[in-house]
């Protein structure tokens, strides 16, 4: 296991560009299962999960091609339509192949997803969805879906499920018939995804609102699309800026996609600069101040910004109320911020009181996902002295080459292992 080592309480600067979107890379790949023709992505994450998403498109007998920050998948002939276990053991989002796969082959099969352990996430809104498309889904060991043909119904979502709103547009797009889905999630790379699907000679309205409309097409043809920037690593690296006190530009973000978290800033007193494609996060003009966060569906705050954000609340002058409602399992940073001097108390499963300012002391601590291994990252570049984070691999399934991108800013960080 790789381990980083950092030398915090330093001040940084200069720019850091953010990368593509990790969760708009796994159902844009799962659309090229749909076509027999080639699709092409560029601006695509140079991260671990990718390596997993591509190995388990090419077990199903697809092509793929990679070179740098562009994936080429040509899906002419599938050999099969069933994930490889091992591999889809790994990644949660793997679970949006089941869509395409029952679209194109009215048959899919998975062991259960995996990924970080963050808490329940069930997938029966997925299953049920199916079913009503349907198809005939059995559960033991794993997932196996089967249909005859795929009829298009009125799906309603109980919680806006992401990756079920993707699962169902991958599968219904290929369906008899107009599918309407309500509660349909509106994150930046569902919208992606479906306008991508279109490129592709499928018809799908109201993308980007809470009910979105597939009329069913015979064919999908070949496309090419540019990923969108991971909205999820601006807003760390926005608050890896603020939370160190630096001059730091991030750049190639879409800052519509982050309007919740910069006014959450705002209130904390964060001085900052938004431009087309970039924040200039600027050294404070007066001192953080605490307040309550609280995660919620887009266009509200993420709940993968919400870790990130309670190291800046150990910053801020005051009691903040971290709330985190969706996961009940992911307040596992507090015990290894509280290693390091914060003064936090865990409330309940999803509630979490920081008291702040507090100087933060290098420790050794751990990453145990992917969010919680950034977070880590960022205390330790806060704290004075030493520290040391195991675990790095999480982070690597997210973050393109983190601790170059860092030095360049002038972190003292290091891999070892």
């Amino acid at each position: 296991m790789s381990k980083f080592i950092i030398q915090g309480g330093k001040k940084l600067s200069g720019e850091i560009r953010v990368a593509g979107s990790k969760n708009a890379m796994f159902p844009l790949f799962a659309a090229a299962l749909l076509t027999k023709e080639e699709c092409r992505f560029t601006n695509v994450p140079a991260i671990k999960d990718r390596e997993v998403i591509v190995d388990l498109i090419r077990d199903l007998g697809a092509e793929v091609t990679v070179s740098g920050d562009e994936v080429w998948i040509k899906a002419v002939n599938l050999k099969k339509t069933g994930l490889d276990s091992v591999l889809a053991a790994k990644l949660r989002g793997s679970i949006v192949l089941l869509g395409a796969l029952l679209g194109r082959e009215k048959s899919a099969s998975m062991v259960f997803p995996g990924g970080d352990l963050i808490g329940k996430r069930p997938i029966d809104s997925h299953l049920s969805a199916f079913q009503k498309l349907g198809a005939r889904v059995m559960v033991a060991d794993g997932i196996k879906i089967e249909a005859t043909a795929l009829i298009g119904t009125k799906i309603v979502l109980e919680e806006s499920s992401v990756t079920a709103t993707e699962n169902i547009v991958l599968a219904a797009c290929r369906a008899e018939g107009l599918t309407t889905i309500k509660l349909a999630a509106m994150e930046p790379h569902v919208q992606q995804l479906c306008e991508f699907l279109n490129l592709m000679g499928a018809k799908i309205f109201g993308i980007g609102t809470p009910t979105v409309i597939i009329e069913g097409v015979a064919k999908l043809h070949g496309a090419q699309v540019r990923i969108i920037p991971d909205s999820n690593e601006a807003a760390s690296l926005i608050t890896l800026a603020s939370a160190t006190k630096s001059d730091i530009t991030v750049s190639g973000l879409n800052p519509d996609f982050l309007d919740d978290f910069l006014l959450k800033l705002s209130q904390m007193k964060v001085k900052f600069e938004i431009g087309n494609d970039f924040v200039h996060v600027l050294p404070p003009a007066e001192a953080y101040k605490a307040t309550k966060i609280q995660c919620g569906l887009y266009p509200k705050l993420a709940s993968d910004d919400m870790p990130t954000l309670a190291v800046l609340a150990t910053q801020a002058a005051g009691e903040s109320l971290i709330y985190e409602w969706l996961y009940e399992n992911r307040l596992g940073y507090v015990d290894q911020l509280k290693k390091m001097g914060a003064k936090a108390d865990i409330l309940d499963p999803h509630r979490v009181k920081i008291i702040g300012p507090v100087a933060l002391k290098g420790a050794k601590i751990e990453s145990l996902d992917i969010r919680m291994g950034m977070t880590m990252v960022i205390a330790a570049l806060v704290a004075d002295g030493q520290s040391e984070i195991a675990g790095v691999e999480h982070i690597d399934r997210g973050y393109e080459r983190l601790e170059e991108r860092l030095q360049a800013l002038g972190a003292d960080i290091k891999r070892i292992g």
